[in-house]
């Protein structure tokens, strides 16, 4: 296959038990460039357990992981993850460290120059909205719940990766903010032309953010395709009670915008 048309990502019968039991089972899937596919699923069914085998923070018992082609063990775990941006739900922002300190974190690993990690840092705050003279040297405790997502947002990318890895990373926000932060990193994600997979246990953020979606139960892959397709051709029961919710909130919705009565059944 030429480089050009392979897969960024490639899970290959991906499997993993904790104490005998499947947390993972046979899991093969593929990424392209340029695509964001969302891993949706209840709690227990193995989505967070599969991305972090991406980057190695949990070893697959069997199968194989493949970023480029090449086997995700052929490089100490360390060095891949200075590869990958990775953000996620908690944040993760070191208290003691200023804005500016936190996303230069992985670049200062890299041993760039002192010069470069400064305009790397200020590009980023611009590119997450967040005006540099006022918030670089901010501590967290400073910054509201969305705030401190887009630094977290920001250092993810401080090392100009190619691909992202993010683990239900707005689920604390409030919707206001959680909507503006999910348009603006779709804005970010296309303006760099990156790579990701995406975790949620949300529906509608998977339906509206998802290039595909993966729908995963109790460790298993059931699953895969487009939004369109999974609502209008769920492949069993489960994917077809996952895509009802956001259905009959959509057609609920509608009703009201046409003048209907509110789920209480009593008019205006």
């Amino acid at each position: 296959m030429p480089d050009r048309d392979r897969p960024v990502i490639e899970l290959d019968a991906v499997t993993r038990a904790f104490e005998g039991a499947l947390a993972v089972d046979r899991v093969s899937l593929a990424v392209s460039r340029g695509e964001l596919l969302v891993l949706l699923g209840g709690s227990g069914s193995g989505k967070t357990t599969t991305l972090k085998m991406v980057n190695r923070l949990i070893e697959p018992t069997s199968g194989r992981v493949l970023i480029d082609g090449e086997d995700v063990r052929s490089a100490p775990a360390f060095e891949l993850r200075r590869r990958i941006g990775y953000c996620f739900q908690q944040v993760g922002l070191f208290p003691h460290l200023s804005v500016a300190e936190n996303v230069a974190i992985t670049p200062a690993l890299l041993g760039w120059d002192p010069a470069r990690i400064a305009r790397r840092v200020d590009e980023l705050l611009d590119l997450v909205e967040l005006e540099p003279a006022a918030f670089r040297d901010r501590p967290p405790a400073q910054l509201s719940g969305g705030q401190q997502q887009r630094v977290g947002v920001a250092r993810a990318l401080a090392a100009e990766p190619r691909l992202m890895l993010l683990d239900e990373p707005f689920g604390a926000l409030d919707p206001l903010t959680r909507d503006r932060i999910q348009e603006s990193f779709q804005r970010i994600r296309r303006q760099l032309s990156l790579t990701a997979i995406f975790v949620t246990h949300d529906m509608v953020e998977a339906l509206l953010m998802g290039d595909r979606v993966a729908v995963m139960n109790a460790g298993r892959l059931v699953q895969i395709g487009g939004p369109r397709e999974l609502i209008r051709n769920p492949a069993d029961d489960y994917v077809a009670r996952l895509m009802a919710t956001p259905t009959r909130q959509a057609d609920a919705l509608e009703h009201l915008l046409r003048g209907g009565a509110g789920s209480s059944g009593e008019g205006p």
